[in-house]
Parts: C-alpha cells; structure tokens; sequence
C-alpha cells in the first residue's frame, strides 16, 4: 500500500511538489488576526496560487502558517465563502475550495471584482497613510491634557451610538465617533482635514462588504480608545488608534489592491 501512495503521489523517488503559497503567507501581528489573515487569503487567491477549484491547505495548516486559531480562520473562510469566493466541503475529500468565476455568484462578476481591484479614483496608500497620520494623531492630541467633563461625555455618547447602530448604519456611526475625535483635538485645520479623508474613506470601505466579525472587533477597539483618552493615556490612546488604522488597511488592501 506504501508503494502504490508513493506511486500515486508522483513516484517514490520525486521531489515534493513546490510550496506554492511559500512567501505568501505569514504569520499575522497580534491585534489584527482576523483582518490580516483574511487579507492574506485575498491576496492567494488574487495572485492565482491557488486555482479555481483548487483546494486551500487543511484548516491546522493555514492556521498555523497564520499564526491565528483556528476559531479565528474559520470566520475569515466563513466570510469569503459568504463572499462567494470560497465554499466549504464535507466528507473524505472535503475541505474549503476557491470557487469558479462562472459558480462563485451565479455568473455575476462582483465577489471577482472585488479580488481583481478596483479603479477607484483614489491613490489607496496614499489615502491610508494620511488617515493614519490624522487618526492617530487626534487621539494622542485628545488624551494629551485629558479631555474636559464635557468633552468626554460626547466622546462616549458617540461610541455609545457606535454600539447601538445597526450593521447598515454603522459605517456613519462610526464616522462620527471619528469625526467627534478629530474635532476635540483642537487643532481645525486637522479636523477638516480628517473630514476630507475620511469621506474618501468611506468611498473605499463602500466597494468592499461589511463583515460582522470585523465590525465587532472594531467596536473593542473603539471602546479601548475612548478609554485611553478618557483616561489622559496619550500613548495608548495613539497605540490603539494605530492599531485600528491597520486593521481598516489590511482589509481594504486584501480586496482592493
């Protein structure tokens, strides 16, 4: 029976096939696993590492390459099949596969669309590293000399809405949290500029779906946040925001870039 496998596989004697997702996947930094990880798998499947039909490596595999649990890659697969782009099989020959284009949504081109990048309009990078610059510099502002009674009760109304919004609703939601923290940074030049940003912002964040697990973890960081400003903890609150900034890139990077 050993010798028929080894047959089966190619013969005895040859080499082991070629890692073909070697240098594409890496393990995540800690903060972000979801979104990172997810953007990785975009990033397999926009290059073609793995072909239509193809099936990814066992979930053990991926999450260790990821340095994610497995609980944590089961929602990123659970989002991109839910995307379309992947679908998940049961039995001995089971696992999760990348869908045909023709399969992945009945013939309609979007979930593709979507991994082959879109022309927005907009330089992606340049818009991210100026949102981040902005971001984290409103909150190290805001926590610097602690923020006022009054002040504070508009950060946490603003979060509290957050936490309240419906999935459709909470993109605005969350726009104005932000905005309500580029506006008690002192400083309007940097609120207007933060408004002009976030608006293009928005317009990237519009041409990707909105994933209820990203959605949680985003409300945690934006609770940690207003409790570093609250709390006058400038570095932590930068740190945070940071933190957030780079989850929002790695998802718009998966699916636009």
């Amino acid at each position: 029976m050993a010798g028929r496998r080894r047959t089966d596989e190619g013969g005895g004697g040859a080499a082991p096939p070629p890692d073909r997702l070697a240098g594409a996947l890496r393990p995540v930094r800690a903060g972000n696993g979801f979104e990172e990880a997810l953007a990785q798998i975009l990033q397999v499947l926009r290059l073609g590492l793995v072909p239509d039909g193809g099936r990814l490596p066992a979930e053990r595999e991926l999450a260790a390459r990821l340095g994610v649990s497995r609980v944590t890659l089961r929602e990123v697969l659970k989002a991109l099949a839910d995307e379309g782009l992947v679908e998940s099989r049961r039995g001995r020959y089971g696992g999760t596969f990348v869908r045909g284009r023709g399969a992945a949504d009945g013939g309609s081109a979007a979930p593709r669309r979507r991994i082959a990048g879109l022309d927005v309009g907009v330089d992606l990078e340049d818009t991210l590293r100026l949102r981040e610059v902005l971001d984290v510099g409103a909150a190290g502002l805001c926590a610097e000399d602690g923020p006022s009674p009054g002040a504070a009760r508009r950060l946490r109304a603003a979060l509290a809405a957050t936490g309240e919004a419906r999935p459709a609703d909470y993109r605005r939601a969350d726009t104005l949290l932000h905005l309500t923290l580029a506006d008690l940074s002192g400083s309007p030049s940097l609120a207007a500029q933060y408004a002009a940003v976030r608006a293009t912002l928005n317009e990237l964040l519009d041409r990707i779906p909105l994933l209820v697990r990203n959605l949680e973890h985003s409300q945690a960081q934006h609770a940690a946040l207003v409790d570093a400003v609250t709390e006058g903890d400038a570095d932590g609150a930068r740190e945070v925001m940071r933190e957030h900034c780079a989850g929002t890139a790695a998802l718009l990077r998966g699916f636009l870039s």
